[in-house]
């Protein structure tokens, strides 16, 4: 009673905010046949530690925040975890969710981020970062906090970055960090773009947000060491694509790859939604992923050993835009062929995580309203059976 509760209330503030044996002939053909079965036990385990470890996660996106739809939308997202065998270690009683601890992980590990407002960061009564870390507790999951400060459609800060502001956004990640001691938490969603509006618009803002980004880093990391900290770039807008729905042109003469070498960081992450620039998963390049090691060659070495992640991956399922169409099958082979195309960048485990856009379609713009792998009416999409399994 007292669990459930704390759930209702917890839910309310959110919305408010947003074998068996065989005989042998002899002593020799047991050995034999022990021995094959000994290589065939850790064959198995080695390619499930391959196509299994690979932690993946949704963004907070039920439904609706009322009632069922809202603890619906945990415990359908637990299937991303029940498909992963491979285990290395012990639940970790610090923390929350799996806790912070290096190389502790559990074979039903699945994430659930939310992004917002940074000031969300500091409310510490019911806002969306503490409703969704808390609630980690009671579904078993690792929560990923993404506290945003500027619009990326248009690159207007929600606030002024004086100095103010600054110190606000550094104490509440720091209040955060220190409270919770996260796995995970990122500050700054696809800046890149505030790089380029910065640029066009003759601003300091990106770079006086590098500035606080860095100093940040090393406040949170004295509070919680083992928290992975980073910020998040799109990676279309990255590789210097920008035709598409997007409306602009394709140049990679303006690729953004530099950006990465100006902040420290854990973890190199990035959007990704190449349904934008190509009509067909078939028309993503081959190395459209793993390439991006690639790209990092003329950084300082450290961010080549990074590992890389995907906070937000679509691809949209309706053909409401003219000339890119698309249909439930097309989104299930754009996950099939992603899946194919992050195998080489996940060579040595480098992969950290992914994370799906849109569990449940979401009330948003096209094309991104037809993201999710779950239909308004709770009808599970192909790609959904695919995402979890994979």
């Amino acid at each position: 009673m007292k669990k459930k509760y704390i759930i209702a209330i917890l839910m309310i503030s959110l919305f408010l905010i947003s074998g068996c044996t065989q005989k042998a002939s002899s002593d020799n053909d047991a050995n034999n046949e022990n021995s094959a079965k000994a290589v065939t036990e850790k064959s198995d385990i080695e390619e499930k530690s391959e196509t299994n470890f690979l932690l993946k996660g949704i963004t907070l996106s039920p439904k609706s925040f009322q009632g069922d739809d809202f603890t619906g939308f945990f415990e359908k997202a637990k299937e991303m975890g029940n498909n992963n065998e491979k285990e290395i270690g012990n639940d970790n009683e610090e923390g929350i969710g799996d806790g912070n601890k290096k190389g502790m992980r559990n074979g039903n590990e699945f994430i659930i981020s939310w992004s917002g407002d940074w000031n969300e960061l500091s409310n510490i009564n019911n806002g969306g970062p503490k409703v969704i870390t808390e609630l980690a507790k009671n579904y078993n999951y690792i929560p990923l906090v993404i506290a945003q400060f500027f619009t990326q459609s248009t690159g207007k800060l929600l606030k002024p970055l004086d100095e103010t502001t600054k110190k606000e956004y550094k104490n509440s990640a720091v209040m955060f960090a220190e409270k919770y001691k996260p796995k995970y938490i990122a500050l700054g969603i696809e800046v890149n773009t505030l790089y380029t509006s910065s640029l066009s618009d003759s601003s300091s803002d990106f770079e006086e947000f590098v500035k606080l980004y860095n100093d940040i880093y090393d406040a949170v990391k004295a509070v919680s060491p083992d928290t992975k900290v980073f910020t998040i770039f799109q990676l279309e807008k990255m590789k210097g694509l920008n035709g598409g729905l997007f409306g602009g042109e394709n140049d990679e003469k303006k690729a953004q790859w530099f950006l990465i070498g100006k902040f420290k960081t854990d973890i190199i992450a990035f959007t990704t939604y190449p349904g934008l620039i190509y009509k067909n998963p078939s028309e993503i390049p081959d190395d459209y992923y793993s390439s991006i090691r690639a790209n990092l060659i003329n950084l300082p070495e450290i961010y080549k050993q990074t590992p890389v992640a995907f906070t937000e991956i679509g691809w949209h399922s309706d053909a409401s835009i003219t000339g890119w169409e698309s249909s439930e099958e097309e989104q299930a082979e754009f996950i099939s062929r992603f899946s194919e195309l992050t195998k080489g960048l996940n060579e040595g485990n480098s992969l950290e995580f992914l994370i799906w856009s849109f569990m449940y379609d979401q009330n948003t713009i096209q094309p991104f309203n037809s993201m999710g792998l779950i239909d308004k009416d709770g009808n599970s999409k192909a790609g959904w059976k695919i995402w979890t399994e994979k």
